[in-house]
């Protein structure tokens, strides 16, 4: 197909139509792909606003700039970090997450930000722009791209919050998130949201304060308080995150996650848990005894890659399946976390916790 630059006129734009429906029999995504063409052909017949347009182009715009971004990088592990952009280099929580970024880039992973000053600059610092990835966005005010990430080809220019938001999470292994303002509040939540419902993860949440400070430790009190003992969320939803004031532990955090865990999905109405090594039989029966209470029907089993999963990467990865219930995200965690302490990785996978 020619460039998007083409679509500038009609002709070129028909030329374009005609040649992906002709090839839309032959490609690996071809049901998404009709879906998409579809919806576009629906919304073209209805009455919708020019600004719904507007909102609907510059969204698939974004999309495709971060879609053709990280798929290079698909196979290497990587953490958004989260905080304030107003927090100065000679502050505690900079430092702290400067050396961050360099512990996590050194274990081998790869570090997001959005791109700004402050926490978001500290990340990739330490990380190094070799290792960075910046998802920035046009603001009135606090967010120019960082003279770490500034020029860099990892560098992205979002319009939508939510577009950039999507990538993320999308893109991310695990996220660490620093002090901050309301933005960080609402992406601290909003994390908590999606992987206490099942729609991000489950991955690694790690909560990180300045040495000795506080601000993580007060809002996990106030979570206990106001949200766990009044019954608002459940008592195992504080399993999602760990909170601390220690890079070290933090980074354990994350690298422990994936000691035997790899990454879950859905087929049909079965959670498939796929392990980068296997586990006894008796192991799992000691799960099938301690997570009764999340499974709907049937037992958790060993099994091999379905036949929906036979054009998945992770095919020769072993795998329990279960009839998990969709709810009890916090026992999902603990189950993942009792996983992690039964096998044992090869020497490969301990030295690279950051591939795929």
């Amino acid at each position: 197909m020619t460039s998007s630059a083409s679509f500038d006129t009609l002709e070129s734009l028909q030329a374009d139509i005609a040649e992906l429906i002709a090839r839309l029999p032959t490609l690996k995504n071809r049901q998404f792909i009709q879906q998409a063409l579809a919806t576009i052909v629906r919304l073209a017949d209805t009455e919708i606003e020019r600004l719904d347009w507007k909102i609907l182009s510059a969204a698939l715009a974004d999309m495709e700039r971060g879609f053709q971004l990280f798929y290079d990088y698909r196979h290497v592990r990587k953490v958004t970090i989260f905080g304030s952009a107003r927090l100065a280099p000679d502050t505690p929580e900079y430092q702290m997450a400067l050396e961050f970024g360099r512990a996590v880039s050194q274990l081998g992973f790869m570090v997001m930000t959005g791109g700004g000053g402050g926490i978001m600059q500290a990340g990739h610092e330490g990380a190094g722009r070799e290792n960075s990835f910046g998802l920035n966005i046009q603001l009135p005010f606090e967010q120019e791209a960082n003279p770490f990430i500034e020029g860099d080809p990892k560098l992205v220019h979002f319009k939508y919050f939510f577009t950039r938001k999507l990538f993320l999470l999308k893109e991310s292994d695990a996220v660490a998130l620093f002090p901050g303002g309301f933005g960080t509040q609402d992406e601290a939540f909003e994390c908590m949201t999606l992987s206490q419902t099942g729609k991000f993860g489950p991955v690694p949440l790690v909560l990180i304060d300045r040495p000795g400070g506080d601000y993580w430790r007060s809002w996990s009190e106030y979570v206990d308080k106001q949200l766990v003992q009044n019954g608002l969320v459940s008592p195992e939803d504080p399993s999602l995150y760990t909170v601390t004031d220690n890079v070290d532990v933090a980074c354990d955090a994350i690298t422990r996650f994936y000691q035997v865990y790899h990454s879950c999905r859905y087929v049909g109405g079965k959670l498939v848990i796929r392990l980068k090594t296997d586990i006894s039989d008796a192991q799992v029966e000691q799960l099938n005894a301690n997570f009764s209470d999340i499974i709907i029907q049937g037992r958790i089993e060993k099994s091999q890659a379905l036949p929906q999963e036979a054009q998945d990467e992770t095919v020769e990865l072993p795998r329990l399946i279960l009839y998990f219930n969709q709810r009890d995200l916090g026992r999902l965690y603990q189950m993942i976390a009792t996983i992690n302490r039964m096998g044992t990785p090869s020497a490969e996978d301990a030295a690279h916790p950051e591939r795929k």
